[in-house]
This record gives structure tokens, C-alpha cells and sequence, in this order.
């Protein structure tokens, strides 16, 4: 367990893992980390959740994961609109989900509900607390020929200032989740390549104006949005042309928000009142290395993009999603560290394919008039449901396939294979009730799920030297549905699928690539 004490006039903390960020990724990190038996702290400069109305979208795969961990019903049901769009051009999100499209769910919200679920499971939030420093410590600590922390097996001492004084932190792994301004990341000196901000949108949400709603729309000096909900109305404009300003890391004051609307759609919003002004620009970098020994990073620490379709906070959620149940494992020592390698080969490549599309949308979103065949183009591509599910596929989530053979393994490629387990009806082979797949997911194990309803003795026979980590269900897929009747799935517990069969032949690698080599009195 976390350990307290004092020593003179700072305080010790020992830990399993320290988060440094309580954003939605260090928060949804937390919770799986505590899901998984590990101990964990967590510290943030903030006093609370954010009051700022950031981002505002969850999409498909992000409400799905909420979903298997039971976390839906405190939000109730959020306003959901099926279609969103790419680089401004109208998309139907709609793909087989049981949420398709983007829900409208508060930034601060989300932090509410993820952080009330981490302080159940026993996470330590630590609030008013500012990294300082960090250190990696015993075997091979230190820093390497360039100077990069985190490079040793042994663990990590951090100190931090809190509202009482000085604190030491000793953990045995740290996970960098604080932001796109990240401390931990330059700490470590991470390299962190990428491209600066050329252009930016200008946001603020408005009271007391009255302006029509506008969807992305391109007018002839620049780009005007505009949204009213409850009164407040978000605006958000770019000035064809116009740089990105140098701003040293504060805000836009609302005057430059007013002129430059005026200089662009010919209104004057100034009467209103601003409740929150910020700029964001077109940045976009990614960590080389998601884990740099026993230092990680997750969310906008690990990457800086504009958030276009609403995919920042999602990109972030989804990779702490990743890493919690590895590190857990890990932390338990039921897994080897080179099950954390995984995390960095997994979430790396779907946050390069999300730059990669999120630099293409800034391009037609903040192009000038050079861009218009482009999005015309786009426009009658769209129409292609190929195209469309493609696209809808990134930017919801839902079309990610991570590689959970490995690259040694050749075998005959199941649909599901690496794909999430669709959420769907079964019957259970002993009667009762139906039950959904995700409900199995909620206790954070992995699942073997026979689709045979017999009982599947050589699948249970072979699975069973890891039944603390892996549950066993026999169930008959109901008619219909999206499972393959008479196979067995290996699932994950972040709900992919790591092998798939109709026999037991290959389950035991798979069963110790994801849940570890077992002890020699298993």
C-alpha cells in the first residue's frame, strides 16, 4: 500500500505508480491502475476538475470503454449527434457500436466522474501539488549520454511542492500525464519532434450575444463556428493569413477575439461577456518513445496536435485505457516489463495515424481559397460508405486494430483479431438471463470466452493455470449478433481481442504473451 511518513519537514510518499496529471488521462489511469491491484498517487497543480469548457466530445470507443467499466450511468444520457466531420467537411460518424457518433459531454464532467471512480478504488489525489524534480533510482539510474532521465530498472524519486511543504515521492514507475506543456516530459528531456504552431483558432464562450449558429463556415477572409447551448455561445474564428501569435503561454484577451470575428463574418460580438477565452494553434509532435525505462507518458504529454473532431482528450483517454492494465500487471508482478513495450508499439502508431489526420484536417480547415478543390473532392469521396467508414473509423476509435501476435507469429488472421470484442448479446449456456459482453469486462480481468456453449474443457483445461487473471465464460452468442458461433475469443482487459480460435492450439502463447509466464508452483 501507499506509505506515508515524515522526515523533518518533508513529507515520503512510497508508491506502486505516481501520475503526475489528474486530466481525464491521469484519472482514467489512475482507475485502472487501482482496478488492478496497484498502488497509485496521483498529483496535480490544480485545486479541482477543470471550470474551463474545453473539450466537449466523447466519441464511440471512449463512451464504450466508460461502458465496461460500468461508468455510463452517472452520466445519464448526453445530447449524441451522429455526424461530425473532417477538416470541416460533414461526416456521418454512424459505424456498429452501441454509441455511434459524438456525445456531448463537458470536459469538467468527465474529470468529475473519473475522479470520483479513482477515489473509490483507493487512489491517493494529491491537489495543489507542482513537480519540481525527478530522479531515477538503483540499478542503472541516472541520466544517459543526452542527458535523459528515467533510464534506470530500480525506480523513480520525485519531489513535489504541496499547499504543506515539500514532498518526496518514491515510486516504482511514473507516468507523465500532465499536458501538452508537460513537466515530466521536459525533465526527462524526451526528445519530442514535431512542428511549432503556424496558424491558430481563436475560442471563447460568450454570454449575452445573439449570433446564428455557424458549422464551419468558410467565408471570403476566414473561418467563423458558432454554437449556442443554455445561453452560452462558443465562437470560434481564424483569419485566413494570420500566424499564430507568440504568446509566452498566456491567453488571447477578448478584444482580439472581437476584432478578429469582426474582420471575418462583419459582426460585433463585443457587448458580450466573455466566460472563457483561449487560442489553439496547429502544432503537432509526438514523443519518439513512449516509455523511457521506468518514466511513461500518456495523453497530450505524449503528443501535441490541434483538437480537430474532437479527438485530443479521446486520443488521451483511450491510451491511459492502454497502459493500466499493463502496468498493473506488471506493478503485481504477474507480467514482464517488455509487456509495457507493447504499450508504446501500440498506442504510438494509432497517435501517428491521429496526427497524421489531424494535420491533414488543418489543412482544409485553415487553407485558404488553394484549398477548395480539395474539399470538394473530399465532399464526393465522402459519399463512398468505404470512404466514410473509413474515416469515421479514425476519428471514433472504433476502426482500431492493434498487432497482438507480434511480429514472430504468423497465423490465419481472425476478423477480431487485435479488434475491439463487440458489445452484444449472449445466451448463457446454463440458462438465466442474457448478458451483454462489455458487462463481462467490467472487473478489469481478461476474459476466454467459448462461443460454443459446451463447456469447451480443452479451452478451460488450458486456461486454467491462469485463472487469477483470466475468467472463463461459456456462452452461445445470440442469433444474429456480430460473435462467430463456436469459436472462443482471448480478450484483453481493455476489451481486445488477443487470440482467436476454435481449439486450444496457440492459446497458451497467447495466454502468457498478455497475462504473463507463470511461476514454477502455478
Amino acid at each position: 500500500m501507499t506509505t506515508d511518513h515524515q522526515d523533518t519537514d518533508t513529507t515520503i510518499l512510497d508508491t506502486d505508480v505516481l501520475v503526475v496529471g489528474a486530466g481525464p488521462a491521469g484519472l482514467m489511469l489512475a482507475t485502472e491502475l487501482r482496478l488492478g491491484g496497484a498502488e497509485v498517487v496521483v498529483v496535480d497543480q490544480r485545486p479541482g476538475p477543470t471550470t474551463e469548457s474545453r473539450a466537449s466530445t466523447l466519441h464511440a470507443r471512449t463512451m464504450e470503454i466508460l461502458d465496461s467499466r460500468g461508468l455510463l450511468d452517472e452520466l445519464g444520457t448526453p445530447p449524441c449527434e451522429p455526424r461530425g466531420h473532417f477538416g470541416g467537411v460533414p461526416l456521418d460518424l454512424t459505424l456498429p457500436s452501441s454509441y455511434p457518433g459524438q456525445w456531448k459531454v463537458a470536459q469538467t464532467r468527465t474529470e468529475e466522474l473519473l475522479q470520483r471512480r479513482a477515489a473509490v478504488l483507493g487512489a491517493d489525489l494529491r491537489r495543489r501539488h507542482q513537480l519540481l524534480s525527478l530522479e531515477a533510482k538503483s540499478e542503472g539510474a541516472g541520466r544517459d549520454e543526452a542527458g535523459r532521465v528515467g533510464v534506470g530498472r530500480g525506480g523513480v524519486e520525485a519531489e513535489a511542492i504541496g499547499p504543506y511543504g515539500p514532498v518526496r515521492i518514491r515510486a516504482r514507475y511514473l507516468v507523465g500525464c500532465d499536458g501538452e506543456d508537460s513537466t515530466v516530459r521536459r525533465l526527462v528531456r524526451a526528445p519530442f519532434p514535431g512542428r511549432d504552431a503556424a496558424r491558430e483558432l481563436l475560442r471563447a464562450d460568450v454570454s449575452g450575444v445573439e449570433v446564428a449558429d455557424r458549422r464551419f463556415q468558410r467565408l471570403e477572409h476566414g473561418l467563423a463556428i458558432a454554437a449556442t447551448r443554455e445561453g452560452v455561445t462558443r465562437v470560434m474564428v481564424h483569419e485566413f493569413g494570420r500566424p499564430a501569435a507568440e504568446r509566452g503561454g498566456a491567453e488571447p484577451d477578448f478584444a482580439e477575439v472581437t476584432d478578429v470575428w469582426k474582420r471575418v463574418t462583419g459582426e460585433d460580438i463585443s457587448q458580450g461577456t466573455p466566460l472563457w477565452v483561449n487560442a489553439f494553434g496547429d502544432a503537432n509532435r509526438q514523443l519518439a518513445h513512449y516509455r523511457h525505462g521506468r518514466v511513461l507518458f500518456a495523453g497530450d504529454a505524449a503528443h501535441r496536435q490541434m483538437p480537430s473532431g474532437g479527438q485530443a482528450l479521446n486520443l488521451g483517454v483511450q491510451d491511459a485505457f492502454n497502459l493500466g492494465w499493463k502496468l498493473a500487471a506488471v506493478v503485481r508482478g504477474s507480467a514482464g516489463e517488455d509487456l509495457l513495450d507493447t504499450y508504446h508499439a501500440e498506442r504510438h502508431t494509432v497517435g501517428r495515424q491521429v496526427l497524421a489526420n489531424i494535420r491533414a484536417q488543418v489543412e482544409l480547415l485553415l487553407g485558404g481559397p488553394e484549398v477548395e478543390p480539395a474539399r470538394a473532392l473530399l465532399t464526393e469521396l465522402v459519399a463512398l460508405d468505404g470512404v466514410r467508414q473509413h474515416l469515421a473509423g479514425m476519428i471514433s476509435g472504433l476502426g482500431i486494430r492493434y498487432d497482438v501476435e507480434g511480429p514472430e507469429i504468423h497465423s490465419d488472421e481472425h476478423p477480431l483479431l487485435g479488434r475491439r470484442l463487440p458489445d452484444a448479446w449472449l445466451e448463457p449456456a446454463e440458462g438465466g438471463a442474457r448478458r451483454r459482453t462489455t458487462e463481462l469486462l467490467r472487473t478489469g480481468r481478461g476474459l476466454l470466452l467459448s462461443l460454443d456453449g459446451d463447456g469447451a474443457p480443452a479451452l478451460r483445461a488450458t486456461a486454467a493455470p491462469w485463472s487469477d487473471r483470466v475468467a472463463f465464460v461459456a456462452d452461445r452468442p445470440a442469433a444474429g449478433g456480430p460473435l462467430p458461433a463456436g469459436q472462443a475469443l482471448l480478450v484483453r482487459p481493455d476489451g481486445h481481442v488477443a487470440w482467436a480460435g476454435s481449439g486450444p492450439a496457440g492459446l497458451a502463447r497467447a495466454l502468457t504473451r498478455w497475462f504473463g509466464t507463470l511461476a514454477a508452483d502455478d
